[in-house]
């Protein structure tokens, strides 16, 4: 604990508490979203749609969904935070810290992740009465949850670097979060789809968080999971420097 820096464990603890204080609209609401979607969903296309070998669509739809609220919960918290310190003025006291980038970074990105799988695993308590889930591979599991938990905090930060007020932030999310999060894969298996859109989905980054998420649980997937690994891993390792790059050169933070 030494190693660590007071400015970074209370930036991660102002954070995290920011979250905790609001659960009923951070933690509860989105775990009642996903609940809703199982319901519904899991009621109209259990029978109908063809998923993996000896899995019904609705033990299929659980991984995805928790997966799913750990993207975007992983997203919402550090964008949101930095967009309201941005727009109220006191990001200045987070800034004249002699915080390092990588403390910032890693302070905002780990509160995400906090908040990530809080919610995933709110999910998951809440949704596994509903279908028999196994524990094939856990690792895999832990790996995936952890890595996309990451990945969003980082784009969230990233996003809330490049966004100037409420309205910019929430075409990001629209235009791009969601889109990528309902098209990877969260509702149905990519080799149920016709060739075109088979190739298109294998171009999204998000398609391999939950694929290999997914694989934990089942020991199938649509990929293999070590193409998965290094695909996502990779894609944290882009978007981690872009995020100090953006964090040194005071871009949008400092002008």
């Amino acid at each position: 604990m030494n190693f660590i820096s007071t400015g970074f464990r209370t930036l991660v603890y102002k954070e995290t508490l920011r979250f905790w204080k609001v659960a009923t609209q951070t933690v509860a609401a989105p775990i009642l979203t996903a609940m809703l979607y199982l319901l519904i969903f899991g009621h109209v296309l259990e029978g109908r749609v063809q998923v993996y070998a000896d899995v019904s669509y609705t033990a299929f739809l659980i991984p995805g969904l928790v997966m799913m609220s750990v993207l975007q919960n992983a997203f919402a918290n550090a964008s949101s935070s930095l967009i309201q310190s941005k727009i109220t003025g006191n990001l200045v006291f987070v800034l004249l810290t002699p915080l390092s980038h990588w403390e910032i970074f890693s302070a905002y990105v780990l509160a995400a992740m906090v908040r990530g799988l809080v919610v995933g695993l709110g999910v998951f308590l809440v949704t596994a009465w509903f279908a028999h889930l196994s524990f094939a591979e856990p690792l895999w599991i832990l790996v995936f949850a952890l890595l996309g938990a990451a990945i969003l905090g980082t784009m969230g930060l990233i996003a809330g670097i490049w966004a100037e007020k409420f309205d910019q932030l929430a075409a990001f999310q629209n235009f791009l979060i969601m889109p990528l999060t309902f098209l990877s894969g969260v509702f149905y298996s990519i080799h149920s789809l016709p060739p075109f859109w088979l190739a298109v989905s294998h171009l999204n980054p998000f398609f391999y968080m939950i694929d290999g998420f997914r694989h934990g649980f089942f020991g199938q997937s649509d990929v293999d999971p070590l193409l998965s690994l290094a695909i996502v891993g990779g894609f944290l390792v882009v978007l981690a420097l872009l995020a100090i790059r953006l964090l040194r050169s005071g871009y949008r933070l400092r002008h």
